[in-house]
């Protein structure tokens, strides 16, 4: 007897999951991985930050020299993160990054926040690397007597950088990687150059005064400034956006990401320290008592004089308009990533013919820059996303807990590399990112709500009515938690597609793949009862099954007579 017509209505459709792009070249090994991602995190976290931080640890008002401290906790901070990628890279291999991992895990809307919040706040970041080394700027007209245009200079640059994109990622390697190379050598031979000729004061980096004051006094002030510095760490998941670039991504991307997350640290903490113990804190401040965005320079002077002084200057432009190269190579692949997904226009999706890069994407985004750079307060709202990044971070580490739990569900996800202490670590991940924004204020709330709010008027202006509606996997937990019958039925659904699919014909089970689905559906059944089971339902003697007789089929009285 044929059963009765199934029950509820399935409000999605199948789309098999696709993540490696045939479009673009993958160019980049483990050396270059971790080149990028050093060059995205070091300009501004060693040749802009140490004395504003010097500042903030101390409440405002007065610089401490236990700066080190907070850039060992934002490592620690930003560590779950870094490995969440990792694993979800594994899986998903795809330029894109953050996006694509979140829209894979909880949709097209939240995908559609997270693309736009992830394209804006590093744009932003972006073009602040551009006019960030006005603080190394005078130097150089001191040193040619010549007066330089900021915005003329910041635009031009942009120009080249542009220009370098679009060429592809074999250029983009052949300038980052002697500057990085040349940066990290420079910075390591200048400290031990201090080490071994300056009488250095090891006690104020590591005395009971070094963070200000008692340990009870000033955890707040110590919290506040691993929030502020979190951001130096920013670019070393940011190598994940070009995913799609990268050989053997399985191995070079964990292992790029975690190796520039050690090496970063490792200098932060290493430079900071012979900093403070070379030159005292209060002489990386002006004379009305602000902290100087120039404290490479103050340190290079006092170790060899005026010329290492140029020569840390001439370092610190490079290094910054190098770091600006790699913001806009990961801040292009969003759009196009999100393009790909019908969420955007398609001619965001569009290669290059001959360089086979998204040309397109870079020219936009970099004109976005350019308006930025001329009309915007770059450096409040630079700050203002912070908040936002942050908040990926803690997405991030919930999409690994999602997709292991769904992962039998959807078999897609498979990575080739996990994370350890799973999910110990991503819930640290978690509870560490909300009480950093907690701490950051509201600066850094609005931001990430502004972010958010951009990335609703997109979704729901263009995205929504493109978007193919899909069982999530964040779709898949929540019923399981929340709805029994529902999940169940998902399940069925999901299975019939996801066995249908690997046979190339999504509409339809043959008795083999009955077989199989029900394998995976119901274990107790063995393959003499499965196919009897099919040829119960299959009434028409067509030797196939659509989904909706599948589904049926458990709703009637097939399956539950069976089971009696």
């Amino acid at each position: 007897m044929r059963s009765s017509p199934a029950k509820g209505i399935i409000d999605f459709v199948y789309k098999p999951i696709e993540f490696v792009s045939e479009t673009l070249d993958r160019k980049l090994g483990l050396a270059s991985v971790v080149i990028l991602s050093l060059s995205a995190m070091l300009g501004s976290g060693l040749f802009v930050l140490p004395a504003l931080v010097m500042t903030d640890m101390g409440g405002g008002t007065m610089p401490v020299a236990g700066i080190w401290l907070a850039y060992l906790l934002a490592a620690i901070a930003i560590l779950p993160a870094a490995i969440s990628k990792g694993e979800l890279s594994t899986a998903m291999p795809s330029s894109g990054g953050s996006y694509v991992y979140i829209e894979r895990t909880f949709g097209p809307l939240v995908g559609t926040v997270s693309g736009i919040g992830l394209w804006g706040a590093s744009m932003l970041k972006s073009a602040f690397a551009l006019i960030g080394f006005k603080a190394y700027l005078w130097i150089l007209e001191e040193l040619l007597n010549i007066t330089i245009n900021l915005e003329i200079a910041a635009l031009i640059l942009l120009t080249m950088i542009v220009g370098i994109n679009i060429l592809g990622m074999s250029r983009i390697k052949k300038v980052q990687t002697p500057i990085v190379i040349s940066l990290i050598i420079f910075i390591l031979v200048l400290t031990i150059w201090a080490i071994l000729t300056m009488d250095l004061n090891w006690g104020i980096a590591f005395g009971k005064d070094a963070m200000g004051g008692s340990w009870g006094d000033v955890w707040p002030n110590i919290a506040h400034s691993t929030a502020f510095v979190f951001v130096a760490y920013a670019g070393v998941t940011k190598i994940a956006a070009v995913g799609g670039e990268i050989k053997n991504p399985s191995r070079n991307i964990p292992y790029g990401i975690l190796l520039s997350l050690l090496i970063s640290c490792l200098l932060y903490v290493f430079v900071s320290i012979v900093m403070v113990a070379t030159v005292s804190p209060e002489f990386y401040m002006t004379t009305d008592g602000s902290a100087r965005e120039d404290p490479i320079y103050v340190f290079a002077h006092a170790i060899g004089g005026n010329t290492v002084g140029i020569i840390s200057a001439v370092f610190a432009v490079t290094v910054l308009t190098a770091m600006a190269l790699a913001g806009i190579m990961a801040t292009s692949r969003f759009p196009f990533a999100m393009a790909r997904d019908n969420l955007l226009p398609e001619s965001l999706e569009n290669v290059h013919p001959k360089y086979q890069t998204p040309h397109l994407s870079i020219l936009g985004t970099g004109i976005a820059m350019a308006i930025s750079i001329t009309l915007l307060p770059v450096e409040d709202i630079a700050k203002l996303a912070s908040g936002f990044k942050i908040m990926i971070f803690i997405v991030i580490n919930a999409c690994v807990i999602v997709l292991r739990r769904a992962s039998k569900l959807h078999s897609w996800y498979q990575p080739k590399w996990k994370s350890p202490l799973y999910p110990m670590i991503q819930i640290f991940g978690i509870i560490s990112g909300i009480f950093l924004i907690y701490i950051m204020g509201m600066k850094a709330i609005i931001g990430a709500l502004s972010c958010c709010v951009l990335g609703l008027i997109t979704y729901y202006s263009y995205g929504k009515s493109r978007a193919h509606p899909k069982l999530t996997p964040w779709r898949t937990v929540r019923t399981e938690l929340m709805n029994a019958d529902k999940h169940e039925r998902e399940k069925r659904w999901l299975v019939f597609h996801t066995v249908a699919a690997k046979r190339s014909h999504p509409d339809y089970l043959n008795e083999s793949e009955f077989v199989h689905a029900m394998g995976i559906i119901a274990p107790k059944y063995d393959s003499f009862h499965a196919r009897n089971l099919f040829h119960e339902i299959d009434v028409d003697k067509n030797g196939i099954i659509l989904v909706d007789e599948f589904l049926a089929s458990f709703d009637g009285e097939i399956i539950d007579s069976q089971e009696e």
